[in-house]
C-alpha cells in the first residue's frame, strides 16, 4: 500500500486552519477509529504516542479483515478517495470469497497494517484527514493523559504546535479516536479538565503539602491525601512529553473533591507539591504545562 504523504510543511494547511479557527475558534475536526488510522498511517501504530487499543487485541487475520471493513468506511464517508477503486473491489470481494475465519494459513506477514494483499493502493485524502495526521506527527511537545475509573483506561493527547494551534486527541478504550482544533492553551486546558474531572468535583483551593519521594513510596502521604487516593473514582495521570522530560500531575478525584500531587521533575527529591484544589487552579495547572515556552 502506497500510504499518502503526511510529512508535509504544515503552512499548506494555514489556509485551512486560518477559516476553522476563525468561524467558531476551538472546534472538533474529525474521528477515526483505529482501524481507519492503521490504514491512512500505518508507520504510526509505532511512531506515535497515541495508543490503538483495539488494534493490539486481534490477530494478523483479523486485522486484514477488519482493515479491508475500515477502507470501505473511509471511502463511503468520502474521507479519502481511491483512484483505482475497481482494482481494489475485485480484490476485496475475492478475499471475502476465499478468506475462511480461523484458517492461519491465509495470513499475510507480520505488518500490522497490511492491507488486503494483491494491489496497491492509490490513495488521496481529504484535507481534514491530512491535517490530523500531519499535527499528530510533527508536535515537537505533547501532553499525554490517561483516565484511570472503574471501566478501564482512556487517552487523551494534546498536540502543542503554537500558542494558538493545538490539536487534541481523545482515544478510547474501544479504539476512537476523536481530534478537536483547539485555538489556545485555555480551550485545550479546559478539554482536558473535564477529561480528568469528568463530575466536575473540583471545588476550592486547599493548604499545599510538601512531599518527598520516600513519603510517596512509603505511602505516608497525610490521612487528607490518603483518604483521596483510597476514595478515588477518577485517577489522572497528565504528563508533558519532550525533549527534556517534563512535569508530571497526578490528580484523585472523589465525589466531592480533587486532589493533585505535582511533581516539578522526575527523580527529583524536591518539588513535590499535594493540595486538593478548584476548578480555575486545576486549569491554569494544565494551561500551564501546555503553554509554548
Amino acid at each position: 500500500m502506497q500510504s499518502p504523504d503526511i510529512d508535509m510543511d504544515l503552512q499548506e494547511f494555514r489556509g485551512t486552519l486560518a477559516e476553522a479557527l476563525a468561524e467558531g475558534g476551538t472546534q472538533p475536526l474529525l474521528r477515526l477509529t483505529d482501524e481507519e488510522i492503521a490504514i491512512l498511517d500505518p508507520d504510526s501504530l509505532n511512531e506515535c504516542v497515541a495508543p490503538t487499543p483495539r488494534i493490539s487485541e486481534l490477530s494478523t487475520q483479523e486485522r486484514e479483515w477488519v482493515y479491508a471493513t475500515a477502507l470501505r468506511s473511509l471511502v463511503s464517508r468520502e474521507a479519502v478517495e481511491i483512484a483505482n477503486i475497481d482494482e481494489l473491489d475485485a480484490v476485496l470481494r475475492a478475499s471475502s470469497v476465499n478468506s475462511v475465519p480461523g484458517d492461519t494459513a491465509s495470513e499475510g506477514g507480520t505488518d500490522p497494517a497490511s492491507t488486503p494483499s494483491g494491489v496497491d493502493l492509490d490513495m488521496r485524502v481529504t484535507p481534514e484527514v491530512s491535517l490530523a495526521l500531519a499535527l499528530r506527527r510533527t508536535a515537537a511537545r505533547a501532553l499525554a493523559v490517561e483516565q484511570h475509573t472503574s471501566s478501564g483506561i482512556t487517552h487523551m493527547l494534546v498536540y502543542i504546535h503554537a500558542e494558538d494551534l493545538y490539536l487534541v486527541e481523545r482515544v478510547t478504550s474501544g479504539g476512537l479516536h476523536m481530534f478537536t482544533l483547539a485555538s489556545s492553551a485555555k480551550d485545550a486546558a479546559e478539554m482536558v479538565q473535564l477529561f480528568i474531572d469528568p463530575f466536575e468535583v473540583a471545588d476550592k483551593d486547599g493548604r499545599v503539602q510538601q512531599l518527598t519521594p520516600q513519603q510517596i513510596s512509603e505511602e505516608n502521604v497525610g490521612r487528607a491525601l490518603n483518604e483521596a487516593i483510597n476514595n478515588a473514582l477518577v485517577v489522572g495521570q497528565t504528563v508533558l512529553l519532550a525533549d527534556a522530560p517534563g512535569p508530571l500531575l497526578t490528580t484523585y478525584a472523589t465525589d466531592k473533591a480533587l486532589w493533585t500531587v505535582y511533581i516539578e521533575k522526575p527523580n527529583a527529591a524536591t518539588g513535590i507539591e499535594a493540595r486538593p484544589v478548584g476548578k480555575t487552579t486545576l486549569q491554569k495547572m494544565i494551561a500551564k504545562l501546555i503553554t509554548p515556552s
